[in-house]
């Protein structure tokens, strides 16, 4: 068998197994089953998460605008 007859064996038995693969619904990416449980656990620590940088949020505008509040009183009594 020359090498060009080896590489076409190669590639219709690699085409066969993706037909078959396709066919049968058999993935290699398929990972473990999730629980009912271990999905809501999933949502309510991502809905924790998203309320936790909601606040992040919240403080920092707080402290810039502290930051600026105070920048401005500091120019005002300057200009006094």
């Amino acid at each position: 068998m020359n090498p060009f007859e080896m590489v076409a064996v190669i590639v219709v038995a690699v085409m066969v197994a993706s037909v078959l693969r396709a066919k049968y619904g058999h993935s290699r990416h398929r990972g473990p089953e999730v629980s009912a449980e271990e999905r809501a656990e999933t949502l309510r620590l991502r809905d924790e998460v998203k309320q936790l940088k909601d606040r992040i949020h919240v403080l920092e505008r707080i402290a810039v605008e502290k930051e600026d509040t105070l920048s401005r009183q500091i120019e005002e009594l300057r200009d006094r």
